[in-house]
This record gives C-alpha cells, sequence and structure tokens, in this order.
C-alpha cells in the first residue's frame, strides 16, 4: 500500500495543546465496521460498553524525565533525550546541536558531566559521571510529543502520566490510558469487571514518520514488554468464557499481538518490532480502545488493519468534521475489530 492512503487533512486547531480539566472529560468516538456504525459518545459511558466476560488490560509503563538539556564546554547548547537506560551510569539517546557528534565528546549538564562513547544507529551510547536517575531529578524534563507546541507546565508531570504508571522506562506516554482516572478503577472494581495490566516502555519510535511511499519498506522500531503468567492465564480464560480481549492503547494491543505469536509464553522482558497494517490477521484482542494518530503514521495503518482501511478513513473524516480533539491528550476511539468472512461464519 502507498503512504498516501493514510492520509488525512488535520486543522491545526484540532491538535489538543493542553488536557482536558479532568481525565474523564473526553469524548469518544465508537466504531464497529461490521454495521459501519459511527457513533459520538462519551468517556464517561466507557462502562457501558464492557461485558462481565470481558478482560480490560493496560500499559502500566512510566515515562520517565527523559529530555534534559546541557551544553558543550565552548558554550554551544545540546539537548539529550535518554531513549533507554543501560545501567546507572549509561543509557542510549538522540543528542540534538548543530554540530557534527563525535566520541569524546563532553555534555555539562548543571554538575554533572555526560560523556559519548559510541553511535548507536542514529543514537549514541552515553556515559554519566553519576547516577543517571540523579541526573533525571535534578535536570530531567517529560518529554512532551513534538506536536504540542509549547513548553511543559507543572501540569504535565500529572496529566501527562497514567494514574497506574508503575514502571520507569517510557519516553512517551500510552496516551490512551491518560482518560482513566481513579473513579473508574474504583467502578470496575465495584461491578466485578476484569482489568489487568502488562509494561511496555514506549520508544521515541512512536513518533517516527514512514518516510517510503510502499509501507513495507519501512522498518519498524523495537520497543520492550513483559507480560507475567497471570496475565497469559486471564486472558486464555476470558477467551474460554467467551469474553472480548479490550486493549487499552495500541502498546498493549503490539505487545499481546507479538507475545501471542511466539511458540511459548515468554514472562521476562521481550523485544517486538511488529509492524501491523492492512491484512495483518490478529491472534488475539478483539476490541480497541484508542487516541486518534498523525496521518501517515504507523499507528493509524495499525488501526487501518483493525477496522478497516476504508472505514478507518471515513472514522477520521467524520472526527474532524465533529471536531474532535487529536492526539496525546485529545479524545478517544473505541473500536470492534473487523471480522473476516470466515470469523462472520463462526459466529
Amino acid at each position: 500500500m502507498n503512504i498516501e492512503e493514510f492520509n488525512y487533512t488535520l486543522p491545526e486547531e484540532l491538535i489538543a495543546q493542553h488536557p482536558t480539566d479532568e481525565r474523564s472529560d473526553s469524548r469518544l468516538l465508537q466504531l464497529n465496521p461490521n454495521t459501519e456504525e459511527i457513533i459520538d459518545n462519551n468517556f464517561t459511558n466507557f462502562l457501558s460498553l464492557i461485558n462481565q466476560n470481558d478482560l480490560l488490560v493496560f500499559n502500566d509503563t512510566k515515562v520517565i524525565k527523559a529530555r534534559i538539556h546541557g551544553h558543550k564546554k565552548s558554550g554551544g547548547k545540546v539537548e539529550v533525550l535518554i531513549e533507554k537506560i543501560i545501567n546507572q551510569n549509561s543509557f542510549v539517546g538522540h543528542i540534538g546541536t548543530s554540530k557534527k557528534i563525535n566520541a569524546g565528546l563532553e555534555i555539562m549538564v548543571g554538575n554533572f558531566k555526560l560523556t559519548v562513547k559510541d553511535r548507536d544507529e542514529n543514537m549514541f551510547i552515553i556515559e554519566t559521571n553519576d547516577d543517571i536517575f540523579n541526573i533525571i531529578d535534578c535536570h530531567g524534563k517529560l518529554p512532551l510529543p513534538p506536536y504540542i507546541n509549547r513548553d511543559n507546565e507543572d501540569f504535565d508531570d500529572d496529566r501527562y502520566q497514567t494514574v497506574f504508571a508503575k514502571h520507569d522506562g517510557a519516553i512517551a506516554a500510552p496516551t490512551a490510558g491518560l482518560h482513566f482516572d481513579d473513579q473508574f478503577f474504583l467502578e470496575l472494581s465495584k461491578q466485578n469487571f476484569n482489568f489487568s495490566f502488562i509494561t511496555l516502555h514506549v520508544g521515541s519510535g512512536t513518533f517516527q514518520p514512514v518516510r517510503n511511499s510502499n509501507i513495507t519498506d519501512h522498518k519498524m522500531h523495537s520497543e520492550e514488554f513483559m507480560i507475567s503468567q497471570d496475565v497469559y492465564d486471564r486472558i486464555e480464560q476470558t477467551k474460554k468464557n467467551g469474553g472480548r480481549i479490550i486493549a487499552i492503547g495500541t502498546t498493549v494491543l503490539r505487545a499481546l499481538e507479538s507475545a501471542f505469536a511466539q511458540p511459548k509464553k515468554d514472562s521476562n522482558f521481550q523485544k517486538t518490532n511488529i509492524f501491523i497494517y492492512p491484512g495483518y490477521q490478529f491472534k488475539i484482542v478483539d476490541s480497541l480502545f484508542t487516541n486518534f494518530h498523525l496521518p501517515k503514521s504507523t499507528l493509524i495503518m495499525l488501526v487501518s488493519a483493525f477496522a478497516g482501511h476504508s472505514f478507518t478513513m471515513t472514522a477520521y473524516a467524520h472526527a474532524v468534521k465533529e471536531k474532535y480533539r487529536f492526539f496525546s491528550y485529545g479524545d478517544a476511539m473505541f473500536i470492534e475489530q473487523k471480522l473476516t468472512t470466515e470469523d462472520k461464519r463462526e459466529t
């Protein structure tokens, strides 16, 4: 497929620059590609769309303050974005500077020093003279997405983090989870709905544009994820009971589809570079709760695979017309998977 098939026109004013007053204030576009229904709804009604036998799966990764500003000894400004922490004294990261970057480059961050040791493809291996978490605590900022055209504000430390964030390691939020507040989980427990958590550390590749005209030539970024044996067991039991596996976010969907593609279930951290686009046959996820995604991005391709390409682009056009708020701080969609002809016969 050609990249232009996943393009759409988005007025700049629809890109959400700030979160809503409350996490649960967002709108919810309800999509069923099997009936071609597009329903304007609100997030506060989401629980009414869940069945007792369903299982909601969330991503409990925690965004680290991965953006650090420093300077060279010459005085030139440098921005460093941590991609992956190797150990307490080294990490892999991106470096933004106007000059060529060579091994040995020293970057001063307050009283701390970062030293470039080697190149790792389009990133660098960087060593620190102190515990990296001390540097993050003193000088790090949450790395807001590039389409948020403002400096960090105090509320971002709370709102660009899910209320269930637990495991440090992401440099971008699993944004579908930003809509859920503590009251939602109280209601889940009160009404005996089933939910579980997995961990996938979101990397900067989530914003990486697809530069190839033919999308199959795109090289997908790799991310680490972990699924416990308990979650594997709960997923299998949900399937046996006729319930739906509901992925809260594309990160959860990618992790589950990657894990269940393997012959053996692995409860350790694994890597995935799965690239899901139309034609992909889903193995485990039945429904998807997600935000709206960038034009020509791998994530709108994933949604197109899940809901059907034509229906997805129609839904996006509807969202633009109805002035939904887009991207990380924006509104959400709840999507049923498009069934194949064979699936429809089985049901």
